[in-house]
């Protein structure tokens, strides 16, 4: 579903949540089944949080107000969760809920035991869940492997042929509206523990070493030219945690991540996923 046509238009979203404080239990009603075809959009992909245009990235503001706007109008119930799985009491149903074995096939996914994705969140053919949780309005690209306790949080987007490795978190955005959403794009890598949060861009190609902590503010240095970057990992860019000099108190290490080198052959061979476990076609 396209913004502006079936059963969400933006106009009305964005109407709604600048009243959202004197909204009345009858225009509540009146709007759901906006949020609702607007989650539905989220949910298959054709409505993103952000989108590349270019060599940028496009915020939709809209899609963070829908989301909160459904807080409004859904209510808590419980979820469907088979016998021996825990419940679940929340006003977004989980996105497998009534999935069976043919919707499965169809989707072309992988979904390990303990793999949690709430709907509104658009996980594309070929991913793999392993034990994970995956936020409203995330977008996950083909291809891509979700390891055992990542997260990837709401809005954040995800391209395709990606490995989040065991424990790492991709932070998520509701709030501030017009704050960015974390962006990994196609053939990134990222090692175990690790953080990417605030907004940050993480380049095609680059590789996340184990433990690297990314935020807005930290310093990102290229080790061999010496310059540094903010909110943004360069395209290849092998990124591993480090520290570097205050410059007004020289005794003092504070945290940066270090760009080491570029990928190149030896890299690609240690990071290359294993199609053995995608289901591709």
């Amino acid at each position: 579903m396209t913004a502006g046509t079936g059963l969400y238009d933006p106009a009305l979203i964005e109407d709604a949540f600048a009243r959202r404080a004197a909204l009345t239990a009858d225009e509540l009603v009146a709007i759901t089944p906006q949020v609702e075809g607007g989650l539905d959009a989220l949910d298959r992909g054709g409505l993103r949080a952000a989108r590349p245009v270019g060599d940028a990235w496009v915020v939709d503001t809209t899609v963070k107000k829908l989301i909160l706007l459904s807080f409004l109008t859904g209510a808590n119930t419980t979820s469907q969760a088979g016998a021996g799985r825990p419940r679940t009491y929340d006003k977004i149903p989980l996105k497998f809920e009534g999935w069976d074995d043919a919707a499965f096939a169809q989707a072309r996914l992988r979904v390990v035991p303990g793999a949690i994705v709430r709907r509104g969140a658009h996980v594309a053919p070929g991913t793999v869940l392993m034990p994970c949780f995956v936020n409203i309005g995330a977008h996950v690209g083909e291809g891509t492997m979700i390891d055992t306790w990542a997260t990837v949080g709401s809005c954040a987007q995800v391209g395709r042929d990606c490995h989040i490795s065991g424990g790492a978190g991709i932070g998520g955005v509701l709030e501030p509206i017009g704050d960015e959403p974390v962006v990994l794009e196609d053939r990134v890598f990222v090692g175990a523990r690790s953080e990417v949060a605030e907004g940050v861009r993480v380049r095609r190609g680059a590789v996340l070493a184990m433990g690297v902590y990314l935020g807005r503010s930290t310093p990102i240095v290229d080790r061999a030219t010496g310059e540094v970057f903010h909110g943004e990992v360069p395209e290849d860019a092998v990124v591993v945690p480090g520290t570097r000099a205050d410059p007004h108190r020289p005794e003092i290490a504070t945290y940066a991540a270090v760009i080491v080198k570029y990928a190149d052959a030896r890299t690609r061979g240690k990071v290359e996923i294993n199609d053995l476990v995608r289901e591709r076609r």
